[in-house]
């Protein structure tokens, strides 16, 4: 039943203290005779509880708009809420104790199934507050009916029946707010579950509506998956920091990484800035169509993510193909690095340290020894005899395109296992 509203007979009264030249006993009497007069409307008010609820749902039509929608929608199902409202509402007057309970799971259920169905609480708490006033209008039109003298003793029990109608808005407030929590971790939890099912390509083709629906993406747009690491530790309020301002994402938050779906809308290469936050390293994924394509672009993503550096930066996996097939099978990553760099090993760290050093150095400014000797603050010759000493530990030729390549990818795997490490 609703929460209560003033009566338009009689406002609503406090406890009304006795008279201090009144004795106990003549306190207990008229408290049993207000309880005789309350008890013999309430009889009546359950005789006519039909057409009480009438009015009821009348005056919700009337008043509360949320309801009349709800009245509507199924006037049935309304009726008989409010029928079992004002029910176990009335009874609780005539035997306090023994309708306690089944009027408290009454408000309690009537609070969870309006949270369910999406109806306002302040509506629900409305429509109890005007369920109180006319039941109380009730006792107080009966009594005037049928003994006008004894309406001023419903003064003596008026205390009871609004603290009923206070303490049963309270139950069905908590059973609301219960509920309404209750579905929003459902909602949450199905996101999070359509989201790790898209990002493991274990996504069902009839899922793929409703998750478009649930993560407010189109099913149909081009997609690119961000996989971001560091920005906790960098201090960072969030994973949506790495990406540039007003991207569209859905943020699936992991372990070591979070990884974002995001919908490209223009240049691909304008969702991610190269530049990020130090220590903060995202790995970019190639475009993709449709959100079932998004676990393969998530495969990708962490791809690019491992082949960008520890101190932080934006890998785009679309400019480091090669890297990236190496990045791709960690096992013949290892068996690269050793069939190419394993010879290094007999030297002293140091040593070999300084040749890997020079090598990535000379390839890193595209094969010109002079460039590289000025990044290494040395000699030209300085740099092309550590060249030598390479091919000649190898059995490599740097000016053979093959062996060049394979040692590009060898170096490239030695860093990846390095940074493992």
């Amino acid at each position: 039943m609703p929460h209560a509203v003033r009566p338009r007979t009689l406002l609503r009264p406090g406890p009304v203290s006795a008279p201090r030249s009144r004795t106990p006993r003549v306190r207990s009497l008229i408290d049993a005779d207000a309880l005789r007069v309350l008890h013999r409307a309430a009889r009546v008010l359950l005789d006519d509880l039909p057409q009480l609820t009438d009015r009821l749902v009348a005056v919700l039509q009337e008043q509360e708009p949320a309801y009349r929608t709800a009245v509507e929608g199924d006037t049935v199902a309304t009726w008989q809420e409010a029928h079992r409202s004002l029910r176990h509402s009335i009874s609780s007057l005539l035997d306090p104790r023994g309708a306690r309970d089944a009027a408290r799971r009454c408000s309690w259920r009537i609070g969870a199934t309006r949270a369910e169905q999406g109806l306002p609480l302040d509506a629900v708490l409305h429509a109890f507050r005007l369920g109180g006033s006319l039941v109380w209008q009730g006792l107080v039109d009966e009594t005037s009916r049928a003994a006008p003298e004894d309406v001023r003793l419903l003064v003596h029990v008026a205390s009871d029946v609004w603290e009923f109608v206070d303490e049963h808005s309270t139950i069905v407030a908590d059973a609301y707010r219960q509920t309404e929590r209750q579905m929003a971790w459902r909602r949450e939890n199905r996101v999070r579950l359509l989201a790790a099912a898209l990002l493991d390509g274990t996504s069902r083709i009839a899922d793929l509506p409703e998750a478009a629906e649930a993560l407010e993406l189109p099913e149909h747009g081009r997609y690119v998956v961000v996989a971001v690491e560091g920005t906790r530790s960098a201090g960072c309020t969030g994973a949506q920091a790495a990406l540039a301002p007003g991207v569209r994402v859905h943020w699936h938050p992991g372990v070591d990484a979070d990884h974002g779906i995001v919908l490209v809308e223009g240049d691909p290469a304008a969702v991610v800035p190269d530049e990020q936050p130090p220590g903060v390293r995202v790995g970019v994924s190639g475009t993709v169509d449709g959100l079932a394509a998004v676990g393969e672009a998530r495969r990708l993503a962490d791809t690019a993510l491992r082949l960008c550096p520890e101190g932080g930066g934006t890998v785009r996996l679309t400019e480091h193909l090669p890297a990236a097939l190496v990045a791709a099978n960690p096992d013949l990553a290892a068996a690269l690095a050793d069939r190419l760099l394993g010879p290094l090993a007999a030297l002293e760290p140091a040593d070999a340290e300084v040749l890997l050093d020079t090598l990535a150095t000379w390839l890193a400014c595209d094969g010109s020894a002079q460039r590289a000797a000025r990044r290494l603050y040395c000699h030209r010759n300085t740099v092309l005899n550590r060249l030598r000493r390479y091919e000649q530990l190898t059995g490599r030729n740097l000016s053979r395109p093959a062996d060049l390549v394979e040692t590009a990818l060898a170096l490239t795997a030695h860093n990846l296992l390095h940074q493992k490490t």
